[in-house]
Parts: structure tokens; C-alpha cells; sequence
């Protein structure tokens, strides 16, 4: 039997304009932007990583450099040696370890961006 053209019903098909969320789902995003807690939480966690990393730097830097003025102390005609570990000793250990520090500091940053994005 043939239908009425006013009782006739349209299927609009597209992207849903609206999503429910289901119970128990929060997005990490939204927490910290709220400044809620647990988004405090988050944000505490990425700047502990990364302050652990700088510390981790700052240890090595002292214990690199921090005995020098000693063996500069040590060796009082030793001119040349101190300008020698200075100027060229030193370099590749600190380019080696500030590299170390730029891969680490942006692995946390990747991992913390990978949580809050849930993927």
C-alpha cells in the first residue's frame, strides 16, 4: 500500500552532532584544562619526570666537572693540561649528556601527550 508523502519519514545520515559519554569515561584533556585534581595530577607527574631527568644531569655535571678545580689544585705548572680538559676533554661528554637530556626531556613529553590523548 502505497504511502502519504506527509507520513513518509527521512533518514538523515552524517556524523552524530552530539556523543554520550559513557559512565566511568573522563578524558584527561578536560582535567586539565578544569584545573580539577586529578588534572594537577598529571600535570605534577610530567614536571617531576622531567625535573628527575634535570637532576639526573645536574648529577653527572658535578660529578664530571666538580673534581677539576682539585686537580687543577693539584698540578700547579700544568697550563696547557687545564686548557687541554677544558676546551676539549669536556666537550664531547657535555654534548653527549645535554643530548641525552633533550631525547629524555621530549620521551616524557611524547608519553605524557600520548596519555592525556588516550591512544
Amino acid at each position: 500500500m502505497p504511502q502519504d508523502p506527509a507520513e513518509r519519514r527521512v533518514t538523515v545520515t552524517g556524523p552524530p552532532r552530539r556523543t554520550r559519554r559513557t559512565p566511568g569515561y573522563y578524558r584527561p584533556r578536560t582535567e586539565i584544562d578544569e584545573q580539577t585534581t586529578l588534572g594537577h595530577t598529571y600535570v605534577r607527574s610530567l614536571m617531576r619526570t622531567q625535573l628527575r631527568a634535570a637532576l639526573t644531569v645536574f648529577a653527572v655535571l658535578v660529578l664530571l666537572v666538580g673534581p677539576l678545580p682539585l686537580l687543577f689544585a693539584a698540578l700547579p705548572d700544568a697550563r696547557r693540561l687545564e686548557w687541554a680538559v677544558l676546551g676539549f676533554a669536556l666537550y664531547a661528554p657535555l654534548v653527549l649528556l645535554a643530548r641525552w637530556y633533550v631525547r629524555r626531556a621530549e620521551r616524557n613529553e611524547r608519553d605524557f601527550v600520548r596519555l592525556v590523548e588516550d591512544r
